[in-house]
């Protein structure tokens, strides 16, 4: 089989139409052409013979040192740079042609010229066998594309053209320059539920350091098993992502290894799913150390999961012929160190949920209530502990502001201790990795006696957000405790309508939180009441019985005994009430 040097789409090409093409390798361009005629007329007979786009790759020199075929409406552009510096231009310039005989630059050629620092992106539109209309386009200063009008074929301003790309050499990248301004990465979105998701996912996308230019929604009852939207689907997202100058594409659901890899080599940028997009938050938001561990835990989980090879090939733990050898694949190797380091941060944080336990249980013995706020992402809880406490815990208009739990004491105005935590946000389609990794921390929910929900008043997908929250109690257990539903952000519009019994607050202006306080209050007095017991000298034993029972509020000595009031459960005040008598036990009003 004859060897071609043409590149790209060759399928279904003759022998003799590659060698053709081969031959434009040997072809010289004289000083002072930018394209000649000649060179012109053998790519439109080309392309029209083949009904494809065409391009070659120029150099100063006037050397050709790439050919390429492509599709109808297509050819895949070649990053063939001449110099190390990325910033400078790459002393290549790229013709293609146009079978169509629209010689105009698209917008994907654009983006290109300035990806690639082309010398120039020219294009040929070709009809029955000619070169009909060019038009070429130079980067300037600032990179800012500097766009010619069209021209007859047989009418190039060689001269003028050659003496831009000397120009634009002179104005482009003297200087190292950013990607963007604020050096952001520039994401393309892709989703294929609904809109209010992929707009949820552009908010994800802006709390981890993206700029979202561009977002896509393609309606599929099932993802493609290899690309998870249809081929198709995904040669076109390719063309927007170069034609928006994207950086990365951000899914809005899991992929699996082999779509995320079968999708790089399609779109030719960084791929990254949902799951990694919420992980990539956490590990910018955790700040503690139990934080920082159960993070690299969910992303190890997350990554052991996706580590590809060669399948069987790779793999020498089966045994059996052709799978000895002197040792393991790097694969393998990879797969067994991070095992061993998910086992140690399971061993770390087993050694701290021990001291949480120990903390939790001082907890229990002193009989010291907790209310946890919980609710859907950027609901407004860290503001409402902030404005409960005077706390000045971390505050931002940012999804997953908080991921750490934080606890502030506070007292009922009928003297009840209790502690006020504040939780990470839920979200919808929550990452398994996350919730067994976060388990520790979301058991503050689970383990509270009084959970305020707190849900977003301002948002209209309030009602949604509030299912999901109860989905993810649920699937924590959470599902006993006393309620109160709370809704926040009223200063921002009135919600309509709103859950029954619901506080409506802002957090921010502070209306509405002495309701809140007093329905907490009411709430938690409906399970714990003071109880006063006046006790003799000669009945002293009795203390020991009631003091692991409740908290201490009061103790006073007399001359004739001791009067104590405790905090203790409703149960227990009757069962000693029952006992002792109002001689002794002395219910509060």
């Amino acid at each position: 089989m004859i060897k071609h040097n043409v590149n790209g789409n060759i399928e279904g090409v003759r022998d003799a139409m590659l060698a053709r093409l081969d031959s434009l390798y040997s072809y010289e361009l004289e000083e002072g052409e930018f394209l000649p005629r000649e060179l012109m007329k053998i790519l439109a007979e080309c392309s029209c013979a083949l009904n494809r786009e065409i391009a070659v790759y120029i150099t100063r020199d006037g050397e050709i040192v790439n050919v390429a075929i492509g599709t109808d409406c297509d050819v895949e552009l070649t990053d063939f740079r001449l110099r190390r510096n990325t910033s400078r231009l790459s002393r290549v310039r790229c013709v293609h042609t146009h079978p169509d005989g629209d010689g105009r630059l698209s917008d994907v050629d654009l983006s290109a010229l300035k990806i690639f620092r082309y010398d120039a992106m020219t294009a040929v539109g070709v009809k029955d066998n000619e070169p009909v209309i060019v038009q070429t386009s130079f980067l300037g200063e600032n990179a800012e594309v500097i766009l010619t009008p069209t021209e007859r074929w047989y009418k190039l301003p060689d001269a003028e053209w050659l003496a831009q790309i000397e120009e634009s050499d002179r104005l482009v990248g003297r200087e190292e320059t950013e990607k963007m301004e604020d050096g952001r990465e520039k994401a393309v979105l892709m989703g294929i539920e609904s809109e209010e998701s992929l707009e949820e996912l552009a908010r994800l996308a802006e709390t981890a350091g993206a700029q979202v230019v561009g977002s896509f929604l393609q309606k599929r009852d099932k993802p493609d098993s290899a690309l998870f939207i249809g081929s198709g689907r995904a040669d076109e997202l390719a063309r927007d992502c170069q034609a928006l100058e994207a950086d990365v594409c951000i899914f809005d659901e899991e992929l699996t290894g082999m779509q995320v890899r079968n999708l790089e080599e399609v779109l030719r940028i960084k791929v990254v799913d949902r799951t990694a997009l919420i992980l990539d938050i956490f590990a910018q938001r955790a700040s503690s150390a139990e934080g920082k561990l159960q993070v690299e835990l969910a992303q190890l989980q997350y990554r052991s999961a996706r580590l590809i090879g060669q399948g069987l090939v790779l793999s020498r733990l089966a045994g059996g012929i052709g799978t000895r050898g002197p040792g393991e694949s790097k694969l393998e190797m990879n797969r067994r160190r991070i095992r061993e380091r998910m086992t140690e941060l399971r061993r770390r944080l087993d050694e701290l949920e021990k001291q949480r336990s120990l903390r939790r249980k001082s907890r229990e013995r002193n009989e010291i209530p907790v209310v946890a706020l919980v609710g859907y992402t950027n609901a407004g809880k860290s503001t409402l502990l902030n404005a409960l406490t005077g706390s000045d815990v971390y505050v931002q208009d940012q999804l997953f502001a908080t991921l750490d739990a934080v606890s502030r004491r506070m007292v009922t105005p009928e003297n009840t201790e209790y502690l006020l935590t504040d939780t990470v946000g839920f979200i919808r389609k929550l990452p398994h990795t996350l919730v067994s990794a976060f388990r520790s921390t979301l058991e503050e929910a689970v383990l509270a006696d009084v959970l305020v929900i707190v849900s977003d008043g301002s948002s209209p997908e309030m009602f949604r957000q509030h299912d999901t929250v109860e989905e993810v109690l649920a699937e924590l257990g959470a599902t006993e405790q006393k309620r109160i539903e709370v809704i926040n952000k009223c200063d921002e519009g009135d919600p309509d309508p709103v859950f029954p019994g619901a506080v409506l607050i802002s957090a921010k202006t502070g209306e509405g939180l002495e309701d809140l306080k007093q329905k907490i209050a009411e709430t938690l007095q409906a399970s714990h009441r003071p109880v006063t017991f006046r006790i003799p000298f000669s009945r002293y034993g009795i203390l020991s019985e009631i003091r692991p029972l409740g908290r201490v509020i009061m103790e006073n000595h007399t001359d004739t005994g001791t009067e104590i009031t405790l905090m203790i459960a409703e149960e227990d005040a009757e069962r000693l009430m029952r006992k002792y008598g109002t001689e002794i036990c002395l219910p509060q009003e």
